[in-house]
């Protein structure tokens, strides 16, 4: 059924163009990224190709993380009252199926379609920068690239599961839509510009404050961000696709001139983002766990 929808359709559609453009773009600037000895990210070919940008386009893990919530509602704002209102709710659960085996279809079948399609994306990605460039591809950059589509996945399950809750609490697909872009657009737009003047109406002017209070103060304004999903999502992309990132917070002054700017494994990088990966987490379980307990509880009838 998703597969055939237009709204899938179109959603696939857009990702594959901002895909292709954002690659464009990418390929056209990777020369110029290699030979910049100042960057420190510079033997990583092919995770240049999902960060290299000349500004006229955001790089693809940037475009991303603003379709990928799109993704999720589209597959699960209509999962259950949509099969209620057209009737089929009550003849599916009057089969000999477990009703909670019902909401984990609806919740692993558009898991599954997204999966699909990014990793896809991905060996496309590798595939055309292997045979443009004719560099070895290291395991490494392999390791980073999936874990990056892994973290993607994720992303959109939190947005699928949160949608598939409205779905089960509105009984108009048209209220639960809403519900969920008003949800993604608050998260995205209005709650940064809410947590800066919220924190400037109560804290003093930055420009007064000495260089740790500094740090203190945009720390503080850090933590209250990353409440929002499409933070945590930004924060773990950055530090999965850029190698040399060593920190998501200010650091100081004395900070910088003790770092020495290498490249950090992999495992150090997960280890850096593992609050965001484990905030991601437990924020959809907790959407499917409110689903689960609504849909079990449920009264449905023809």
């Amino acid at each position: 059924m998703h597969i055939r929808s237009w709204r899938f359709i179109i959603l696939i559609g857009l990702v594959g163009l901002t895909f292709l453009a954002s690659m464009y773009v990418s390929l056209s600037n990777l020369k110029g990224s290699l030979s910049n000895l100042q960057d420190p990210d510079r033997a990583f070919v092919y995770l240049k190709l999902l960060t290299v940008t000349d500004n006229s386009l955001p790089p693809f893990h940037i475009f991303l993380g603003f379709l990928a919530p799109l993704l999720g509602i589209s597959l699960g704002f209509d999962a259950i009252n949509a099969e209620q209102n057209g009737g089929t709710l009550s003849r599916l659960i009057a089969q000999p199926i477990y009703r909670d085996n019902l909401l984990l279809a609806k919740f692993l079948s558009p898991m599954l379609i997204v999966s699909i399609l990014f990793s896809a994306l991905a060996l496309l990605m590798l595939g055309t920068g292997l045979i443009l460039t004719g560099i070895r591809i290291d395991l490494q950059e392999v390791l980073r690239i999936f874990s990056f589509v892994a973290l993607s996945i994720l992303y959109v399950s939190f947005w699928l599961s949160l949608s598939i809750l409205l779905s089960i609490r509105f009984k108009q697909a048209a209220t639960s839509a809403l519900m969920a872009i008003g949800i993604w657009l608050f998260f995205t737009i209005f709650y940064p510009i809410v947590v800066n003047l919220t924190i400037r109406s109560f804290l003093p002017d930055p420009n007064t404050l000495s260089p740790q209070q500094w740090v203190t103060y945009n720390d503080l304004i850090l933590n209250w961000l990353r409440i929002s999903p499409s933070q945590l999502y930004t924060d773990a992309t950055t530090t999965l696709l850029m190698p040399s990132v060593r920190s998501l917070g200010p650091v100081t002054m004395e900070q910088m001139a003790r770092a020495i700017p290498a490249p950090l494994p992999l495992k150090e990088s997960i280890m850096i983002v593992w609050p965001q990966l484990s905030g991601m987490i437990a924020a959809t379980m907790v959407c499917f766990a409110l689903a689960y307990a609504s849909f079990m509880r449920r009264e449905v009838r023809g």
